[in-house]
């Protein structure tokens, strides 16, 4: 990652733009590629495509050389995204490099696709993804973003006539798939698929207290979620402690939590009950696919953030920051004033000045649930087993929310329809069938409890006769 980029390319001596370079093996000269007095790029690109990146992947080979190929390839990619996210076209990168590995490990031209279908390099690397899947060396998710990536780039290869393989790469087929919008209509639209496609059976286990949204997430119950408190008060780290309350609380991921802003704990509060403050898109508050939604803060939350936005410790850690005191500034900041994550907006801002590389995306508070609460939870109460991920707060607070709305279904005081509707508003749910796992998950886990009892005294019974007499 290239803590800044500026897109060049080679010029004349005599061209009054022109730059020297002298720290290469080989002087050259070279010239940016937008024209600074009209604002325009010298290769007929429209001016907004960007020209300067900050952390910017390069794929290399084991001595540190970049693979042109790759890397024109990324940057091409980031030219036609308007406001591309860093941290995907790293992703991307990363995918890109497991392949170079792969070719250099087992001695692979890229090149090269002789007539015999499984000699080429794609079902070479497709065969070796299934091998490591099968050994738990990677995920299959791992795996299929990994061949996908490749796919890619050999498409885009082909596209830009950089390079024509002597035989077909894959085998392509066009497929049709179903899919339900918002208001549950179904529909299906044609997508092409390729024989590259690594297909892993998957047990769905829908007693294994888990909750599929958007990933698999472990509710806290109640004992665990005491522990978590207490974990956090012993510790005694405020900015931890208020970004776990707010997660707890709202549902909030961990990317819409690190960047809140000062001016959002400022929201207006009602005499009782909960704030309303909007996320998403327009909001400058990073939500999952830009989504907008509306949180429901509680009254004393909002004052304990305005407490903490106001006191020393965060005023100091604000002007260390970029940018210093101002409303607009991160609420969470480290000590050094950095914040925990890094703003879709932000990102696309180029910071000449940048040293780091890596983006910034609530690794400190992933080290801090690691490192500090995991163990002293472990320790304090004796449960070698105890885990957690920051995710899993999301859907704790749907737990909490789901199980106060049934016990008021159960009372007669609403309606299960309503209550699903409350759960889904407060989740942002799209879709009520995923709100529907929540509203099951207890009656799931209550019923295989009693399937295992009796099937568990069946077996018992059958032991018993089958060892009656027996010496």
């Amino acid at each position: 990652m290239l803590p800044q980029f500026v897109l060049t390319e080679l010029s004349d001596r005599d061209d009054p733009a022109s730059v020297l370079i002298s720290d290469a093996l080989e002087q050259y000269f070279s010239r940016q590629k937008l024209v600074a007095e009209e604002g325009l790029r010298r290769d007929g690109k429209p001016n907004w495509v960007r020209h300067e990146f900050n952390l910017l992947p390069v794929v290399v080979d084991a001595s540190g050389a970049p693979w042109p190929e790759a890397s024109v390839y990324l940057l091409s990619c980031l030219e036609e995204t308007p406001t591309p996210s860093m941290a995907t076209f790293a992703s991307i990168a990363d995918d890109l490099s497991a392949y170079y590995r792969f070719l250099d490990e087992y001695g692979v031209d890229w090149t090269s696709f002789p007539s015999h279908k499984l000699s080429r390099p794609t079902y070479r690397f497709n065969g070796h993804l299934k091998f490591s899947i099968g050994a738990n060396e990677i995920s299959a998710a791992t795996a299929r973003r990994r061949m996908g990536s490749v796919i890619a780039f050999y498409r885009w290869l082909t596209e830009e006539e950089v390079f024509t393989p002597a035989n077909p790469p894959w085998v392509q087929r066009d497929q049709y798939v179903e899919f339900s919008d918002k208001q549950e209509f179904r529909h299906s639209k044609m997508i092409k698929t390729t024989d590259l496609k690594i297909d892993v059976p998957r047990q769905d286990d829908p007693y294994d207290g888990m909750i599929e949204d958007g990933a698999k997430l472990r509710p806290l119950p109640r004992d665990e979620q005491e522990w978590l408190i207490e974990a956090l008060r012993s510790i005694g780290n405020t900015e931890m402690t208020l970004i776990h309350l707010f997660a707890l609380l709202t549902g909030a991921r961990i990317q819409t939590v690190l960047t809140l802003r000062v001016k959002d704990v400022y929201v207006q509060l009602p005499k009782n009950g909960e704030a309303r403050l909007p996320v998403g898109h327009g909001t400058g508050i990073d939500t999952k696919f830009d989504k907008q939604m509306v949180l429901h803060i509680p009254q004393w939350l909002c004052e304990k953030l305005r407490i903490y936005a106001e006191s020393p410790r965060a005023t100091v850690r604000r002007l260390r920051a970029t940018g210093g005191e101002h409303e607009h500034q991160y609420l969470f900041l480290s000590r050094q004033g950095v914040p925990f994550y890094q703003r879709k907006a932000d990102s696309v801002i180029f910071n000449r000045e940048n040293t780091l590389r890596h983006t910034k995306s609530g690794q400190a508070v992933r080290q801090f649930i690691k490192e500090r609460v995991v163990p002293l939870i472990r320790e304090t109460y004796g449960v070698d087993n105890f885990h957690y991920r920051f995710h899993d707060l999301r859907a704790t607070a749907g737990m909490n929310w789901t199980d106060y709305q049934l016990d008021l279904v159960a009372q007669g005081q609403i309606k299960l329809l309503q209550a699903r509707e409350y759960v889904q508003v407060r989740m942002g749910h799209s879709s009520s069938e995923i709100t529907e796992r929540y509203l099951t998950f207890r009656q799931r886990l209550e019923q295989v409890r009693r399937v295992e009892e009796q099937h568990e005294e069946h077996l018992r019974e059958l032991c018993e006769r089958a060892m009656a007499g027996l010496q």
